[in-house]
Protein backbone atom coordinates (compact mmCIF):
# COMPACT_ATOMS: atom_id res chain seq x y z
CA UNK A 1 0.00 0.00 0.00
CA UNK A 2 1.22 3.21 -0.80
CA UNK A 3 1.34 6.53 1.88
CA UNK A 4 0.24 9.76 0.32
CA UNK A 5 2.99 11.91 0.32
CA UNK A 6 3.06 14.49 2.99
CA UNK A 7 1.10 17.80 3.16
CA UNK A 8 3.06 20.55 3.85
CA UNK A 9 2.31 23.97 4.57
CA UNK A 10 3.91 26.56 2.59
CA UNK A 11 2.77 24.66 -0.85
CA UNK A 12 0.11 26.28 -2.98
CA UNK A 13 -3.65 24.28 -3.01
CA UNK A 14 -4.54 23.06 -6.35
CA UNK A 15 -8.03 24.54 -7.45
CA UNK A 16 -10.06 21.37 -7.02
CA UNK A 17 -8.28 20.21 -3.70
CA UNK A 18 -10.29 20.57 -0.37
CA UNK A 19 -8.02 23.07 1.61
CA UNK A 20 -6.70 21.62 5.16
CA UNK A 21 -9.15 20.76 8.02
CA UNK A 22 -9.10 24.89 9.75
CA UNK A 23 -8.25 26.81 7.10
CA UNK A 24 -10.66 29.16 5.43
CA UNK A 25 -12.59 28.98 1.98
CA UNK A 26 -11.79 31.08 -0.46
CA UNK A 27 -14.98 33.23 -1.80
CA UNK A 28 -17.24 31.32 -4.38
CA UNK A 29 -17.62 33.77 -7.87
CA UNK A 30 -21.27 35.16 -8.26
CA UNK A 31 -24.21 32.50 -8.14
CA UNK A 32 -27.14 32.21 -10.55
CA UNK A 33 -30.01 34.42 -9.55
CA UNK A 34 -32.77 32.60 -7.85
CA UNK A 35 -36.24 31.50 -9.69
CA UNK A 36 -38.21 34.42 -9.25
CA UNK A 37 -41.29 33.49 -7.37
CA UNK A 38 -45.11 33.97 -8.62
CA UNK A 39 -45.34 37.54 -6.88
CA UNK A 40 -42.03 39.06 -8.13
CA UNK A 41 -43.44 37.69 -11.57
CA UNK A 42 -46.84 39.23 -10.98
CA UNK A 43 -45.68 42.37 -10.08
CA UNK A 44 -42.94 42.35 -13.09
CA UNK A 45 -46.35 41.77 -15.28
CA UNK A 46 -48.54 44.40 -13.72
CA UNK A 47 -45.93 47.05 -14.28
CA UNK A 48 -45.03 45.82 -18.03
CA UNK A 49 -48.89 45.92 -18.52
CA UNK A 50 -48.84 49.52 -17.04
CA UNK A 51 -46.13 51.19 -19.28
CA UNK A 52 -47.59 49.64 -22.25
CA UNK A 53 -51.24 50.08 -21.72
CA UNK A 54 -50.53 53.78 -20.83
CA UNK A 55 -48.79 54.16 -23.98
CA UNK A 56 -52.08 53.02 -26.24
CA UNK A 57 -54.18 54.75 -24.47
CA UNK A 58 -52.18 58.35 -24.98
CA UNK A 59 -51.71 57.14 -28.75
CA UNK A 60 -55.78 56.43 -28.79
CA UNK A 61 -56.65 59.09 -27.01
CA UNK A 62 -54.36 61.56 -29.13
CA UNK A 63 -56.04 60.96 -32.28
CA UNK A 64 -59.81 60.40 -31.40
CA UNK A 65 -60.11 62.96 -28.59
CA UNK A 66 -62.26 65.91 -30.45
CA UNK A 67 -61.16 68.27 -28.12
CA UNK A 68 -57.35 67.90 -28.19
CA UNK A 69 -54.62 66.07 -29.86
CA UNK A 70 -54.93 65.89 -33.60
CA UNK A 71 -58.14 67.42 -33.69
CA UNK A 72 -56.73 70.66 -32.08
CA UNK A 73 -53.85 71.06 -34.08
CA UNK A 74 -55.96 70.41 -37.87
CA UNK A 75 -58.63 72.63 -36.01
CA UNK A 76 -55.77 75.67 -35.89
CA UNK A 77 -54.84 74.77 -39.50
CA UNK A 78 -58.01 75.23 -40.82
CA UNK A 79 -58.39 78.47 -38.83
CA UNK A 80 -55.00 79.88 -39.97
CA UNK A 81 -56.24 79.13 -43.61
CA UNK A 82 -59.47 80.46 -43.00
CA UNK A 83 -57.45 84.08 -41.63
CA UNK A 84 -55.12 83.88 -44.57
CA UNK A 85 -58.14 84.07 -46.97
CA UNK A 86 -59.13 87.52 -45.93
CA UNK A 87 -55.51 89.12 -46.83
CA UNK A 88 -55.78 87.51 -50.74
CA UNK A 89 -58.51 89.39 -52.05
CA UNK A 90 -59.27 87.36 -55.63
CA UNK A 91 -60.57 89.75 -58.52
CA UNK A 92 -63.84 91.73 -58.17
CA UNK A 93 -63.19 91.69 -54.29
CA UNK A 94 -63.49 95.06 -52.13
CA UNK A 95 -60.55 95.53 -49.88
CA UNK A 96 -59.39 98.20 -47.17
CA UNK A 97 -55.65 99.32 -46.88
CA UNK A 98 -54.33 98.82 -44.00
CA UNK A 99 -50.96 100.68 -43.87
CA UNK A 100 -50.69 102.08 -47.03
CA UNK A 101 -47.73 104.20 -46.87
CA UNK A 102 -46.06 101.52 -44.56
CA UNK A 103 -46.10 97.86 -45.55
CA UNK A 104 -49.85 97.99 -46.97
CA UNK A 105 -52.23 94.73 -46.49
CA UNK A 106 -55.19 94.59 -47.91
CA UNK A 107 -58.14 93.27 -45.69
CA UNK A 108 -61.40 91.49 -47.74
CA UNK A 109 -64.63 93.74 -46.92
CA UNK A 110 -68.04 94.00 -48.07
CA UNK A 111 -68.69 96.12 -50.84
CA UNK A 112 -71.37 97.61 -49.52
CA UNK A 113 -69.85 98.63 -46.34
CA UNK A 114 -68.36 102.29 -45.04
CA UNK A 115 -65.04 100.20 -45.04
CA UNK A 116 -64.38 99.49 -48.50
CA UNK A 117 -61.91 101.60 -50.05
CA UNK A 118 -60.91 99.57 -53.20
CA UNK A 119 -61.79 96.65 -56.05
CA UNK A 120 -59.44 94.53 -56.60
CA UNK A 121 -58.67 94.57 -60.17
CA UNK A 122 -55.87 92.41 -61.76
CA UNK A 123 -53.04 90.46 -60.77
CA UNK A 124 -49.73 90.93 -62.78
CA UNK A 125 -47.37 88.15 -62.16
CA UNK A 126 -43.48 88.33 -62.26
CA UNK A 127 -41.30 90.97 -60.72
CA UNK A 128 -41.03 94.85 -61.38
CA UNK A 129 -44.78 94.95 -62.70
CA UNK A 130 -46.36 98.25 -62.71
CA UNK A 131 -50.10 98.37 -63.12
CA UNK A 132 -51.51 100.41 -66.07
CA UNK A 133 -52.82 103.92 -65.79
CA UNK A 134 -56.23 102.79 -65.17
CA UNK A 135 -55.89 101.59 -61.71
CA UNK A 136 -55.87 104.11 -58.91
CA UNK A 137 -53.29 102.16 -56.65
CA UNK A 138 -51.30 98.78 -56.58
CA UNK A 139 -49.75 96.34 -53.98
CA UNK A 140 -46.40 94.50 -54.81
CA UNK A 141 -45.54 90.99 -53.41
CA UNK A 142 -42.16 89.93 -53.38
CA UNK A 143 -41.37 86.31 -52.46
CA UNK A 144 -38.34 84.39 -51.49
CA UNK A 145 -39.56 81.60 -54.12
CA UNK A 146 -40.23 83.85 -57.21
CA UNK A 147 -44.13 84.40 -56.16
CA UNK A 148 -43.88 87.98 -57.30
CA UNK A 149 -47.11 90.06 -58.30
CA UNK A 150 -48.43 93.21 -58.40
CA UNK A 151 -52.03 93.43 -57.07
CA UNK A 152 -53.92 96.60 -58.88
CA UNK A 153 -57.09 98.31 -57.60
CA UNK A 154 -59.43 100.75 -58.42
CA UNK A 155 -61.24 103.54 -56.00
CA UNK A 156 -64.50 102.00 -55.12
Amino acid sequence: MSIPPPSYQNQPHHPYQQPPHGHPQAPRGPQRPQPAGPVRMLITAVVVLAVFGGGAWYVWDYNTNPDGGKAKKEAARVAQVEENKKYDPKTGDCVKVQDPDGEPLPVIVDCGSPEAQYKTGERLYGPGKKCPSTYDYGIQYSASRGADYTLCFTKV
